[in-house]
């Protein structure tokens, strides 16, 4: 069936549809960390159990995602893409039938995680494909502002749904949802533009120079490492920030999932539209300017990774959220545009999926141990303890920016 026409010229269509695309990615994924007490109160899990959990959904993203971006550079993208969204929505509406640990593993971490790992390398490339460097990092902020949106919105719904109908009813709502999304793409999404010869498409050369082309560019080495310190910390947070404040200042499940997104997530929000914006018009007379961007974003979070955990009231931590948001926004407005400036087009599936496996294999670490460590330590310093991380990301991006990536981006201009 041919593609009907739009009111928007297809590059922007495109993004609009893969931010939907995307939102459900995202809000899938934050289901479990908004009724975590509930599930875990429901089954009789410990916080140990729910954090392997999370920790083992991350882990099989991380495993899978480099697979992943192979196959971006080898089968079209668009078919990726949809079968990825069908995959882990229908993963998402079973997770609800689930009735202990056992079942949660395999619904919610193989099966919901291993789909979303299919989506993002095939997204981000398809929208590059479509984009010049002039929109680029617009193009792909905007596609970024889904996971806040997600995040937010299941957020607030999911807890407000499951104090009145059960946990199980908010895992069949978002899961039906995806899969009517993922019909409507069959017919609204185009073929993907680069896709390599079919000639070469089980060619181990072709797949073993991907990966060389990944992993001989020191800066989309450096920055695939600092993606997965700061992945550690967003993990981390991300699923255990909920619980903090449920049990930290008694909250309803509606209003911890909400207060938990919300204000980091508008923050981010604002930060990422604009970063992107300042590093589109400045990026072809400053190379350098995406990741100076990322690198003071994440300088901005550490302070704020301390005070949200150990805020005296909760209008300081409502403020270290925001502010956390602001950081977290201005670092995610160049992930890929800054990979991308040092990878060539056809492997940048590839490098998306590497990449995203260094950052989730790392981030996968941290639900099981800040679950394990709360009872001794609890969740409060926890959280603190991750500033140190976030400090560590900002440190190897200016390694980066200082030593390699100039060298880098001239050596991908003289190969084009």
């Amino acid at each position: 069936m041919s593609v009907k026409k739009s009111f928007l010229p297809y590059k922007w269509e495109l993004v609009a549809l893969l931010w939907l695309a995307f939102f459900f990615n995202q809000a899938d994924r934050q289901i479990f960390n908004v009724v975590l007490p509930m599930i875990r109160d429901d089954l009789n899990l410990t916080d140990a159990d729910m954090g392997l959990i999370a920790s083992i959904f991350t882990l099989i993203y991380g495993l899978l995602v480099p697979v992943a971006g192979l196959l971006g550079d080898k089968i079209n993208k668009k078919y990726i893409i949809i079968t990825a969204l069908l995959f882990w929505s229908a993963a998402t509406l079973c997770t609800g039938f689930c009735s202990g640990l056992v079942g949660l593993m395999i619904l919610r971490s193989a099966a919901t995680g291993g789909g979303e790992a299919f989506y993002a390398p095939s997204a981000n490339s398809i929208i590059s494909e479509n984009h010049e460097t002039s929109t680029r990092a617009t193009a792909l902020s905007i596609h970024q502002t889904a996971l806040y949106v997600g995040i937010i919105v299941s957020g607030y719904m999911v807890g407000a749904l499951a104090e009145k109908y059960g946990w199980r009813e908010t895992f069949y709502l978002f899961g039906g949802l995806g899969i009517i999304l993922g019909i409507l793409l069959i017919f609204r999404i185009k073929k993907s533009k680069t896709v390599v010869a079919a000639t070469e498409i089980a060619s181990k050369s072709s797949v073993k120079e991907g990966v060389l082309v990944f992993f001989k560019t020191p800066s989309a080495v450096l920055l695939a490492l600092a993606f997965a310190f700061m992945q550690f910390v967003g993990v981390g947070f991300l699923v255990w920030m909920p619980t903090f404040l449920h049990e930290t200042y008694d909250f309803s499940l509606a209003r911890s999932g909400f207060d938990a997104t919300f204000y980091t997530h508008v923050a981010a929000f604002i930060g990422v539209l604009a970063g992107a914006k300042i590093t589109d018009r400045l990026t072809r007379k400053f190379i350098r300017i995406r990741v100076l961007i990322q690198m003071i974003g994440l300088l901005i979070g550490v302070p704020f990774l301390i005070i949200m955990a150990k805020g005296h009231s909760i209008i300081t931590v409502y403020i270290a959220l925001f502010f956390f948001g602001i950081s977290r926004g201005m670092y995610d407005s160049n992930i890929f545009a800054s990979l991308y400036d040092v990878i060539e087009e056809k492997y940048r599936a590839t490098a998306t999926g590497f990449m995203l496996m260094f950052a989730f294999v790392v981030g996968s670490t941290s639900p099981y141990l800040l679950g394990v460590l709360k009872p001794a330590l609890g969740l409060s310093n926890g959280i603190a303890s991750l500033s140190v991380v976030y400090f560590l990301s900002a440190l190897i991006i200016l390694i980066a920016m200082l030593f390699t990536l100039k060298k880098d981006h001239q050596k991908l201009i003289s190969s084009a």
